[in-house]
């Protein structure tokens, strides 16, 4: 039985990563340093676990600064760490 390629779910994009241009002396390094899955916001349970449990829970926020998630700040609860990932906090 041969391979046969499996498409990834229909609701996601495809995780296409554009050619380096061989013109540019930093394009390999540019591509090192993208976030991973290209997240560059992200929030953490301060109290540990999975993500979706304790919603009122408050929540640690990370940014991407080109190397590794740094610490951004905090957030109350689930919905407004959502809202700050997504960029809709209005701050």
């Amino acid at each position: 039985m041969g391979k046969h390629r499996r498409p990834g779910p229909p609701n996601q994009p495809p995780r296409a990563v554009p050619r380096a241009d061989t013109g540019d002396p930093f394009a390999a390094y540019e591509k090192r340093r993208r976030a991973p899955m290209d997240v560059y916001r992200r929030h953490r349970p301060l109290h540990g676990g999975a993500s979706h449990l304790g919603p009122d829970r408050p929540r640690a926020l990370e940014v991407w600064d080109g190397f590794a998630y740094a610490p951004a700040g905090t957030a109350e609860n689930l919905g407004a760490a959502q809202a700050w990932v997504n960029g809709t906090d209005c701050a």
